[in-house]
């Protein structure tokens, strides 16, 4: 993040030196993610996405910009925050998010209220797996993808590959799919059925190592077999799998009324940053930039004092590490229930 000082250091920017900025100096991360413009009260002017962060910030401040409402926009804001993701679907989604919470008035609106698909498993007896862009609230779900065509793929191969039952209701003499061997047959026989059904969650969940693995050695040989239109199903397959559960991380089914607090340092200046999810979906953060000499631990903890003294805590808190004495009885009191702490280790919450 970076703020506009005291003598207005966008004004210096992009009038004081009457030229492009040279912002070479400026320490903005080279990665896919989300960036909002905002005034000094915090309100959103305008959200953005890109493949690298720091071309696209530094293309607001050029001499000749590509869009005729940025000179404006840089004149009315006063800080730019960036959101890191870990790919550029992931920042497509987040960017859809952000403009529908925050309604930035730079923004071009979406006009339809066309959302994207999720992959679902529901929560029956023998669940079935579907392709919608209305998931059941009790449902288990995965997504938004912004790749549909690579979601529903993938939502095919999985319903094929294990068997999984995809019809409204159970059939006490089976249905078309179980007779053409699309699908087990759970109305007949669940035995064996649930085991499945966790085999897909996996998947679904980033573990698809194993299918990975089966699909390419099928693509290799089919290809050694001078089968290149099977060859590249299966190379298809396996981009479709990889696509698609590299999409879900800023829209999962962990993050319910969730807090993740990060803490990164250069030197003797430091940042913590809070980002906020809710329902399942990322809905910003908040960052506060400082000098820093002491220990990590206790400089996070005592953030978390001061930054929950006058807020409600959330049901779950992420923090780089772990808390001191006494602060976990605090917050659980602050909250009237149990908060759940984590210090992170791996998987979706990390990635968070």
């Amino acid at each position: 993040m970076f703020k506009r000082d005291n003598a207005g250091f966008f004004d210096l920017w992009t009038q004081g030196f009457g030229m492009a900025v040279d912002a070479a100096s400026i320490d903005l991360p080279a990665s896919p993610g989300v960036y909002l413009f905002k005034t000094a009260e915090g309100r959103v002017l305008y959200v953005g996405k890109a493949t690298r962060l720091n071309e696209r910030i530094r293309s607001y401040f050029a001499t000749n910009p590509d869009r005729h409402m940025i000179p404006e926009l840089v004149a009315r804001a006063d800080d730019v925050e960036c959101i890191v993701t870990t790919t550029p679907q992931e920042a497509l989604i987040l960017e859809r998010q952000l403009i529908r919470e925050h309604k930035p008035r730079f923004n071009s609106m979406l006009k339809d209220d066309k959302s994207y698909p999720y992959l679902v498993l529901t929560n029956e007896q023998f669940p079935r797996i579907m392709y919608t862009r209305h998931p059941p609230k009790k449902a288990h779900r995965w997504g938004p993808f912004p790749n549909a065509g690579a979601a529903k793929q993938v939502m095919q191969l999985l319903r094929r590959h294990f068997g999984i039952r995809d019809c409204k209701e159970l059939l006490p003499q089976g249905c078309l799919a179980m007779h053409i061997g699309l699908c087990t047959g759970p109305c007949i026989n669940g035995e064996g059925y649930a085991e499945q059904v966790r085999a897909v969650k996996k998947i679904l969940d980033g573990e698809a190592t194993e299918l990975l693995e089966e699909l390419g050695e099928k693509m290799d040989v089919c290809s050694s077999e001078m089968q290149f239109e099977r060859a590249g199903y299966y190379r298809d397959l396996i981009r479709s799998i990889r696509t698609t559960i590299g999409q879900h991380v800023v829209s999962s089914k962990l993050y319910r009324d969730c807090d993740a607090i990060g803490f990164a340092e250069q030197g003797d200046l430091a940042a913590l940053v809070v980002l906020h999810a809710d329902d399942g979906v990322v809905k910003g953060q908040e960052v506060w930039p400082f000098v820093h000499r002491g220990d990590i631990g206790e400089t996070v903890s005592r953030f978390i004092s001061e930054h929950y003294v006058h807020r409600r805590p959330p049901r779950l808190l992420l923090t780089p590490t772990p808390l001191l004495d006494g602060l976990q009885q605090w917050l659980d009191e602050r909250r009237g229930t149990t908060v759940e702490v984590r210090t992170p280790m791996r998987g979706d919450m990390v990635t968070l």
